[in-house]
């Protein structure tokens, strides 16, 4: 029995030890591992196990049975925990002591505050350039309500108003459409009687020189989309609501760029102005969202914007009016100019439609009117070289040399498109300085901007974590600078450029 003695003593030492020397000395059954379901129990609940029977060999060859005190020692690696843990493993009691003292410590060093409050320090702000936010009226302090009930008070006998005669008229969601003709530029964001800055049209009327185009491989293009970047500086808040389209000017000298938001407003921005809101001036043409605008590379002091309202008017700064070029009751939703001169337009609706408009020609009607589509459709862009082509938002590409009720389908490009009810819809333009590549937002997070070839391969991702946290549903390239801009639906415009 020497064998026995000599187990039933290294069992006693195992449980004099202390927890310091405890891991170097515990022998532990490979039977018993460390599953954590042995937390999720007490002993009170403890279901009992079935010992196993072992034989023991004597010393003079025998076999004899170990009493049963003896194999439970002999084969557990276990102590009883302190009420609460169940049956644990001294490794494991170990352990949760670690735990409770290294939690113990981080709260007493405030560590988790200060690691919310970083957080809280950390998130990215929106920018405060550009238009201010109105500050809301104050609210009226009344007295609180009353139970007259609980003050043992009878009810106050109400009497129902009469009845109105006539014929009852119902204040519309939205403001009434603009009159048809000229409206004057007046800039609703500065002082009543304010003039538009000389400037403005100085700008607008630079000589833009198109300089010979570099040939750029895809791999020089894609180097050249990695040096754009954005700051502080190149994101302002130009129009108050929701943006739906926006667009740069041509002009080299300095970024001008203009944005159209929900309720009808047209937005233009010169970063570093001196005008306005941080170079922001806001005007008032339309009263639906402006769905798409576009400058007129012929005439760059025109801006060319339309509404869902219906109307499609042209900004001239030279004139400081804003003409008509287009009208219809309701629905119009994109256009683009089908010609070098911006004479021509082609103006897509919400039916699936698509007129052809001439500018020389008397009034605001259309030429000829033709249906590619029974969806509603998103945007459409001309190719910048070849105008037989254009792009629309529906995930089709199309020939369009020949206007037909079916146009050849070129490529198909998975993407989300699932803006939801808040967000503007994603909307894809080209990049003028390369005449296969397009860009269009996203909604993968982190939140970036995205630009492809024509065969669907995604050439670069624009993202920054500390300016850029919100979908960018319009964008548009600049036609000769490296330059490239996002609208969210907070009326911000981001500007990305080496």
């Amino acid at each position: 029995m020497a064998t026995l003695r000599t187990k039933r003593e290294a069992v006693v030492l195992v449980k004099e030890m202390t927890p310091e020397n405890l891991e170097a000395t515990v022998r532990r059954s490979s039977r018993n591992g460390f599953a954590p379901k042995r937390l999720q129990y007490s002993p009170e609940h403890e279901t009992p196990k079935k010992k196993r029977k072992t034989k023991a060999v004597a010393e003079n060859g025998s076999q004899n049975k170990q009493p049963k005190d003896e194999e439970d020692a002999e084969n557990s690696d276990v102590e009883h925990a302190p009420e609460g843990y169940g049956r644990l493993s001294a490794y494991e009691l170990e352990r949760l002591e670690n735990i409770r003292q290294n939690q113990a410590f981080l709260s007493s060093i405030n560590l988790f505050q200060a690691t919310e409050e970083f957080k809280q320090l950390t998130r990215p702000k929106p920018s405060q350039r550009g238009l201010t936010r109105a500050h809301a009226a104050v609210k009226e302090v009344v007295p609180p309500r009353k139970s007259l009930r609980l003050q043992k008070k009878e009810a106050e006998i109400l009497e129902l108003p009469p009845e109105p005669r006539g014929t009852l008229i119902y204040e519309q969601s939205s403001p009434a459409k603009k009159p048809s003709g000229p409206l004057p530029m007046d800039p609703v964001n500065v002082e009543e009687g304010s003039k538009l800055p000389p400037q403005l049209l100085e700008l607008c009327s630079e000589d833009v020189k198109v300089d010979k185009k570099i040939q750029l491989d895809l791999k020089g293009y894609r180097s050249s989309l990695k040096n754009m970047t954005v700051n502080e500086d190149k994101v302002a808040k130009v129009v108050k609501d929701r943006i739906f389209s926006a667009t740069f000017h041509p002009c080299t000298s300095s970024l001008l760029l203009a944005a159209g938001d929900k309720w009808g407003k047209v937005g233009l921005w010169k970063l570093g102005g001196d005008w306005g809101e941080d170079g922001v001036l806001l005007f008032e043409p339309h009263t639906r969202p402006v769905g798409c605008m576009a400058f007129s590379k012929f005439h760059p002091t025109q801006l060319l914007s339309l509404s869902y309202d219906g109307s499609l008017r042209c900004m001239d700064v030279e004139k400081a009016v804003f003409d008509d070029v287009y009208d219809i009751e309701d629905g119009l939703k994109t256009f683009d100019f089908m010609s070098h001169d911006c004479s021509t337009l082609v103006v897509g609706n919400w039916y699936g439609e698509v007129a052809i408009v001439d500018r020389r020609t008397p009034g605001n009607s259309h030429e000829s009117l033709h249906t590619l589509d029974p969806k509603t459709l998103r945007c459409v862009n001309v190719h910048p070289l070849q105008k037989q082509y254009f792009v629309v938002a529906e995930s089709k590409i199309y020939d369009t040399s020949t206007l037909t009720t079916k146009s050849p389908l070129l490529t198909t490009i998975r993407h989300d498109m699932q803006t939801g009810r808040w967000l503007t819809k994603l909307s894809a333009a080209w990049d003028p300085k390369l005449e296969d590549c397009f860009v269009v937002g996203s909604m993968m997070k982190p939140r970036r901007v995205q630009v492809f070839h024509e065969s669907g391969q995604l050439q670069h991702s624009f993202m920054d974590s500390e300016n850029l946290s919100t979908v960018l549903s319009v964008t548009a390239f600049h036609p000769t600078r490296n330059a490239l801009l996002g609208g969210n639906a907070s009326g911000r415009l981001h500007v990305f450029s080496d």
